[in-house]
């Protein structure tokens, strides 16, 4: 799995936030806007102006555009954060880009719908679903590594503290939140792709009497 390159605000290439390709990015810094309206004086009329302390990115790959004012992205809300993992069921995907959209508005309320992104993960791992807690606990007993262990714990606490008095105040540490979107996407690169990979290449270049012995073997 490739290491996100997060976007920074001239920085000559990273992940694009439209296309999610790490790609070179074209940087403007001049920009010229053309009104043609109601103006202030409630006549019909055109006017122009240029934006201050803002920048514009464009994607080589996509040809799309980051906005930045003041050295932060606003356009797209979003582009702080990865791309889900494709092999991510649909289901847990679907929470992970809601939290993806509103991250950079409500971090509290991203970190909570990670949390329950972790939950239906859990169940896609043939947990109960029932207890997060309990579920972890279950997934260790099962020879979970450990590195994952924490990476869901840390979702899970993380998520709780969002929606219940706790000490992390995720409004001013926003970087955390960022982080949990990795730690859901290296979840699912360990539990479910990897994995998944591996079954495609033994049931591709192993031959089925092969495959066979092995199983009489492991019985």
């Amino acid at each position: 799995m490739n290491k996100h390159v997060a976007p920074v605000v001239r920085e000559a290439s990273f992940h694009c936030p439209q296309c999610g390709v790490l790609a070179e990015q074209t940087w403007s810094g001049t920009i010229n806007c053309h009104y043609s309206g109601l103006l202030p004086n409630g006549q019909k009329g055109g006017t122009h102006f240029t934006l201050q302390n803002t920048w514009i990115a464009k994607c080589s790959h996509c040809k799309n555009i980051s906005l930045w004012i003041n050295d932060k992205m606003v356009y797209p809300l979003t582009g702080n954060v990865e791309m889900a993992n494709p092999d991510l069921p649909e289901n847990i995907k679907k929470d992970y880009n809601e939290a993806k959209d509103i991250v950079n508005i409500s971090p509290r309320g991203a970190a909570a719908l990670l949390r329950l992104a972790i939950q239906k993960l859990c169940i896609h791992l043939g947990e109960n679903g029932k207890n997060i807690n309990d579920d972890i606990a279950s997934l260790v007993k099962k020879g979970l590594p450990k590195t994952m262990q924490q990476a869901l714990d840390s979702v899970r606490v993380i998520g709780n503290n969002a929606v219940h008095p706790g000490t992390i105040d995720l409004n001013d540490k926003i970087e955390i939140a960022y982080a949990l979107f990795g730690f859901v996407n290296v979840i699912c690169e360990v539990l479910i792709s990897q994995p998944k990979k591996i079954q495609e290449f033994y049931e591709k270049n192993i031959p089925e009497g092969a495959r066979n012995g092995i199983e009489k073997r492991d019985k």
